[in-house]
């Protein structure tokens, strides 16, 4: 088959070129404040909605809420924001820099109809939360409950008391600020010009925003009274609300008043340290402790497995190699163990395509997953980035296309001996193989997410953009990656197949139940950080100790290696030649431990989750996650495995 041209492969990194995000220059989360002077306008705007009952998102303004005089305007959004089903407008809630002022009209909404009511009370029920930003820094609400301070992102529409619903329609915002000061990089490369501003009038005082805190209130409103007042103007006497009791009840044909009140404190918070509040995670203490015990344990656990094969290993080939040749021969016709299956150990595998397709596909997703989380782990994807993570995987998973290719190209040159005819037909396969399950899952998600109407569901348009990023840029990228697979030289088996295969004699215990054993120690390194992850995916909690992370994967893949090593060796020792795809789900397996404990988490921590479309998308998701998981991992065992039969088989002479 002929091999692309040249003009393909510059024309494929054009594509990438301009599909890749804008850069202004090397950023770091926090290093562009923005300075506002006294009086000058604060934009409040709003997310949609969320729940962890039922996990989908619904738009700000599909409630009877006020909308701004301007009109709905969608804020600018990237790629991971509009897949976690981000929706950022406008809102009509308006400050001035560090001016104080309270009992501030938003609107009075038109009598509720049966329809506004009805949903309004799901919503409620629901435990939906407003979610309202200012500077992107997300609305925080602190609670007590038993002495210990509780932080919570956002407020709850309302609340339900008895048979009566009770909406917040009064809110109390406290801005933190802080004096302006400028980037260290801006700082240095301003101070020739200091003279000249101090010479030329008088700096004028800025301040930066560094907090913003909220509390709803229920207060009961005399709608008739502000019936001609516009936005903004004052309410006609002086608002007392509690945070502890409720009034506003909504009930239909009704209509709703909604204020609000602001008040500025100046902060010792730094602009670097604003976001401190948001990723201080109840449970610290435990949090840090219990990694680090997994650490201890799993490093230990991995310290005993391969110091117990490589002591076993070579004292076989010790032994082996010590006798002459003639006691070799002898030795060859009592053999027993890995050493007889010696011409039926490279025996190519069945369904070899499938191997080299998963394996080339666990390349790239463990690479996409190994470079994302280090970069994170540096600061480059903090929340103040929002969306920038999930960005980021898709465009490091574009870019590892490449690799992917290669890596199944080669192995299924290798497996052919050397053979590279249909490597265009596996490089395509590749590249259409885990995107293709990803579609599948996803467009089934997305249609019941559309049925519900919720801002979850991936518009039809950002399918388009999706399916042009992978067509664009991951397939030519894949068909590059497979062209230098076939080009490359193919490992060479250090000994050579029988023409019959060798018959496994019958085992004590079935193969497959040592494969789906082995996946419990590479769940053991990662299980109590799953549980974080977890709760940050499903319970609104922000996740941010992506270097302890790092380390995770790490010795996950390490653990990984090491199993699949170790079930790879027993299996040659009891005389079972087809290790191929048993060394790839003996550490695969641990997706099937990971989503397994998806399903029990859904039962005892999501106990409130309503509905079974909710439970439908839960489990919709955690399947993704589990075969992206089973990919990577897997690759891990088999790649291993590979390398240590083959260093296994050349290392000693078999006549």
């Amino acid at each position: 088959m002929p091999l692309p041209p040249r003009s393909l492969i510059w024309l494929t990194f054009f594509l990438l070129f301009l599909a890749s995000p804008p850069s202004y220059g090397f950023y770091l989360p926090g290093s562009y404040p923005h300075k506002y002077r006294i009086g000058d306008p604060l934009y409040v705007k709003v997310n949609s909605l969320t729940s962890i009952d039922t996990e989908m998102p619904f738009s700000y303004y599909s409630l009877p809420f006020c909308r701004p005089l301007e009109g709905i305007k969608d804020s600018a959004e990237n790629l991971g924001e509009l897949l976690m089903g981000d929706r950022i407008e406008n809102s009509p809630y308006l400050f001035r820099m560090f001016t104080n002022e309270s009992d501030l009209i938003l609107c009075r909404t038109d009598s509720l109809t049966a329809s506004d009511l009805a949903l309004l009370k799901k919503r409620i029920d629901e435990m939906y939360q407003v979610n309202v930003l200012l500077e992107n820094l997300p609305a925080i609400r602190y609670t007590t409950k038993e002495d210990l301070v509780l932080r919570w992102t956002g407020y709850p529409i309302g609340v339900r008391v008895g048979d009566s619903h009770f909406i917040f329609n009064h809110l109390k915002f406290t801005v933190l600020v802080h004096k302006y000061e400028e980037p260290a990089t801006v700082a240095a490369a301003s101070a020739n010009s200091a003279v000249a501003t101090s010479e030329g009038g008088r700096d004028v005082p800025g301040y930066m925003v560094v907090g913003f805190e909220v509390i709803p209130c229920s207060y009961q409103h005399d709608t008739e009274s502000i019936k001609n007042l516009k936005m903004y103007d004052h309410y006609p006497t002086k608002i007392q609300c509690e945070p502890t009791t409720v009034a506003m009840a909504v009930k239909e044909k009704q209509p709703l008043a909604f204020t609000y009140e602001v008040s500025f404190v100046e902060s010792d918070i730094r602009w670097p340290s604003r976001w401190d509040a948001y990723l201080k995670m109840e449970g610290a203490k435990v949090h840090w402790f219990s990694i680090l015990n997994s650490l201890m344990v799993i490093a230990f656990l991995a310290g005993i497995v391969l110091l117990i094969l490589l002591r076993t290993v070579r004292r076989d080939l010790t032994r082996y190699e010590e006798l002459d040749k003639e006691a070799q021969a002898q030795m060859n016709e009592e053999l027993s163990g890995w050493k007889l299956v010696v011409g039926d150990v490279f025996r190519a595998p069945g369904n070899a395509t499938l191997l080299c397709l998963m394996v080339g596909d666990g390349v790239q997703i463990l690479g996409m997953a190994v470079v994302t989380i280090l970069f994170a782990a540096l600061g480059f994807m903090s929340p103040a980035s929002r969306g920038t993570l999930v960005t980021g995987m898709i465009f490091f998973y574009l870019i590892l296309g490449i690799a992917a290719g290669y890596a199944a190209v080669r192995l299924w040159k290798t497996i052919k001996c050397g053979d590279h005819s249909g490597w265009m037909s596996i490089s395509w396969k590749v590249a259409c193989f885990f995107p293709g399950i990803t579609f599948i899952i996803l467009t089934t998600l997305n249609f019941l997410l559309w049925g519900s109407q919720s801002t979850g569901a991936i518009p039809f348009s950002l399918f388009i953009i999706l399916l042009l990023l992978w067509f664009c840029i991951s397939v030519p990228l894949t068909l590059i990656g497979g062209y230098l697979g076939a080009k490359a030289s193919h490992v060479e088996f250090p000994v050579r197949t029988n023409q019959i295969p060798r018959e496994i004699p019958p085992q004590k215990y079935p193969s497959w139940l040592l494969v789906l054993g082995a996946g419990t120690l590479p769940f053991g390194t990662l299980f109590i950080e799953l549980f974080f992850i977890m709760s940050s995916l499903w319970m609104g909690r922000v996740y941010y100790v992506f270097g302890f992370l790092f380390i995770v994967l790490i010795l996950l893949v390490v653990v990984c290696a090491e199993v699949s090593l170790v079930l790879t060796y027993m299996h040659l020792c009891v005389e079972d030649w087809k290790w191929w795809w048993k060394s790839f789900f003996s550490s695969g397996s641990v997706a099937i431990y990971i989503f397994l404990y998806s399903v029990n988490y859904l039962v005892f921590d999501l106990k409130s989750l309503s509905g079974p479309v909710s439970a439908t998308l839960y489990l919709g998701y955690s399947l993704f996650m589990a075969v992206a998981i089973m990919l990577a991992t897997g690759t891990v065992g088999f790649l291993s495995s590979f390398w240590f039969v083959h260093y296994l088989f050349s290392s000693v002479k078999l006549d």
